[in-house]
């Protein structure tokens, strides 16, 4: 469950690294260029926000920062089979370094909601996680044109999708909760 300590960090690892590959798997789907854009649309963006709805802050935190680093070091894990640093370096570089405050962010609104959030919080969660990635990458585009205004047009191509995918999680998200059983704690002396 999201935010428990627990004696089992195998566990643990495993979920972190579990949910980097999924990211990485998501990555297989090549990214659209719509309407010239210098950012494509990718559906990878939905591993961080999974992460973060299902593991909770720490871990999915750690999970897309494995996920960064891999790429990073030159494996091509990205949409389009990037990798490398160059990926970070360009118009795009923003929304993927994002991905790490977007996942944290989730996972700590998702924990507010513990033992079993419900599907208007995890919309609220996933919205602020797109949001958080948005006020990352719009800025980071915005040094590679030199516009800000621009950036922030061109990005507004990304909503409709960004839109489905965070209530998709959600709904996926919500359902892995309903799914998971609740940790009680023992009364003392038990």
């Amino acid at each position: 469950m999201p935010g428990q300590r627990t004696a089992q960090p195998a566990a643990d690892l495993a979920r972190t690294v579990v949910f980097a590959a999924f990211i990485a798997v998501l990555g297989l789907f090549p990214g659209l260029f719509i309407a010239g854009a210098a950012v494509p649309v990718v559906l990878q963006n939905m591993g961080p926000l999974l992460a973060g709805s299902i593991l909770g802050a720490r871990r999915a935190g750690a999970s897309v920062l494995l996920f960064l680093a891999l790429v990073a070091i030159g494996l091509p894990l990205l949409s389009g089979g990037r990798g490398g640093i160059a990926p970070f370096a360009g118009p795009s570089g923003g929304f993927v370094l994002g991905w790490l405050l977007s996942a944290v962010v989730v996972g700590l609104i998702v924990q507010r909601g513990l033992p079993r959030p419900g599907l208007p919080l995890l919309l609220v969660a996933n919205f602020a996680g797109i949001a958080v990635d948005y006020l990352v990458g719009i800025p980071y585009w915005a040094a590679f044109t030199g516009d800000l205004g621009a950036a922030a047009v061109q990005s507004l191509v990304f909503l409709p999708g960004d839109t489905v995918k965070l209530v998709l999680v959600s709904l996926v998200a919500a359902a892995v909760h309903r799914a998971l059983p609740v940790a009680t704690s023992r009364p003392a002396g038990s």
